[in-house]
């Protein structure tokens, strides 16, 4: 009687679930999936009207958003990133209200851009005879995300107008960057160390608002994350990176800086 109660509690004893069977069967099910369909997640800075503060309790004003995840970042902590790429574009957006939503153009330096004329009211670069259209310098920085947990992820920072200037200094803070190797002084590869993005209040006459600031940590110390980071940018640069500006969509964090 024993021997059968003890072989009835092993039939119905519970499986030990091994988590290296994900490493067996990684990439599994993702065969199908291109880049047209994964959505490269933004981060950006909420503004006061940002519908997200409606729908996210935890989030406030100067807080860091994660458009993907649904990530918030407190503004005055920041979040830590590896920057991998960086591209300069000028895209084209239909007037406020209409339009897809999407960019009617996107240009790189160097393309035939169309002829505009600077609105002394909202300094903004309209195209002439464009009814309305406007084109946006933007600096595009690829990075990629450290989160607390130790996971990495993949995520593209859109600065423009009053930030163009805080782009080109963190594009500076990079450049600048040298150390000493066994040939003499070298520039790192621009995914070499981490940084850690902020948003501060910033203000001018026409009102106020929060904008990004960056500062150096050190260099990157796990070589899987140096060697993601290095995948990553290899990708970007090589244009396996679509970034689909309407995923960032036309919300009032673009539209109510003070320019």
């Amino acid at each position: 009687m024993a021997t059968q109660q003890v072989a009835k509690k092993e039939e119905n004893a519970v499986a030990v679930f091994d988590a290296s069977m994900f490493e067996a069967d990684a990439g599994a099910g993702n065969q199908n999936m291109g880049v047209d369909d994964l959505a490269l997640p933004f981060l950006k800075i909420l503004s006061g009207l940002d519908p997200i503060l409606d729908e996210l309790e935890e989030a406030r004003k100067g807080d860091i958003y994660n458009t993907v995840s649904g990530a918030v970042y407190k503004g005055k902590d920041g979040v830590r990133v590896i920057p991998c790429a960086y591209m300069r574009r000028f895209i084209q957006w239909a007037p406020r209200g209409s339009g897809s939503g999407a960019p009617s153009a996107i240009y790189a330096p160097g393309d035939n851009i169309p002829k505009t004329q600077r609105s002394p009211d909202d300094n903004k670069e309209y195209v002439v005879g464009g009814g309305g259209e406007y084109i946006e310098e933007t600096h595009q920085h690829f990075v990629l995300i450290l989160n607390d947990d130790g996971t990495v992820e993949t995520a593209l920072m859109a600065m423009k107008s009053t930030q163009l200037k805080k782009s080109r200094k963190w594009n500076s803070m990079i450049q600048s960057l040298t150390m000493q190797g066994k040939n003499g002084p070298f520039t790192p590869p621009r995914f070499s160390h981490v940084y850690r993005v902020k948003s501060a209040s910033e203000e001018n006459s026409k009102g106020s608002w929060h904008g990004w600031e960056m500062s150096r940590e050190g260099p990157v110390e796990d070589m899987a994350v140096y060697l993601r980071a290095k995948a990553f940018s290899e990708s970007v640069l090589s244009g396996d990176v679509v970034v689909k500006h309407e995923s960032e969509t036309r919300t009032v964090n673009n539209d109510d800086v003070p320019f």
